[in-house]
């Protein structure tokens, strides 16, 4: 599997990816009436300007994205150091295979090597997600706190977002 930057000819592969990924419970935090061109293309224009974006191709047929990863900067000064809004979404026929692990040891690679003005990358997990909660941990990220009550459920239940970041020890700010 090779990772490679998104760019604007794969903005309804991405659509039809998050659209699919939605469909799972607990796959997003949004439901797919939420996922429509207009999130997808503000997704790519922060990444761009802002950020990162990458990409995994179906080895078989490459206009199907079936991984996608982004963060990006606030476009606030104090917090120019921080890449945050992080999703990953990895399409559920190739869940368990590697690829999101691929994408996030892409992503940080590239910010500790070509991002030295990055020092955090920011992201939220459901407390109930514990698969995900490890992963991330094994990963670098460490727990920061909760945000309790933060997220409605369908069924009107309250859950806790756990707050994770991963420190870049690459860090070199600009002066």
């Amino acid at each position: 599997m090779k990772v490679r930057s998104s760019d604007q000819q794969d903005l309804t592969a991405i659509k039809k990816l998050y659209k699919k990924v939605c469909r799972v419970s607990g796959g997003l935090a949004r439901n797919e009436a939420e996922i429509n061109g207009l999130y997808i293309k503000r997704i790519f224009t922060n990444s761009s300007k802002l950020g990162i974006q990458l990409v995994i191709e179906n080895p078989e047929n490459p206009r199907n994205i079936i991984a996608e990863i982004h963060c990006y900067k606030s476009g606030l000064k104090v917090f120019d150091h921080v890449l945050s809004d992080l999703t990953v979404v990895v399409d559920p026929d190739f869940q368990h295979s590697g690829i999101g692990g691929l994408l996030f040891q892409t992503l940080l690679d590239k910010i500790k090597d070509e991002l030295p003005d990055i020092f955090r990358v920011e992201l939220l997990t459901r407390e109930s997600n514990n698969k995900a909660t490890r992963f991330y941990e094994k990963l670098g990220f460490v727990k920061e706190g909760l945000l309790k009550n933060r997220i409605k459920s369908p069924d009107g239940t309250l859950e806790a977002d756990v707050a994770m970041a991963w420190f870049n020890n690459n860090y070199a700010p600009a002066l």
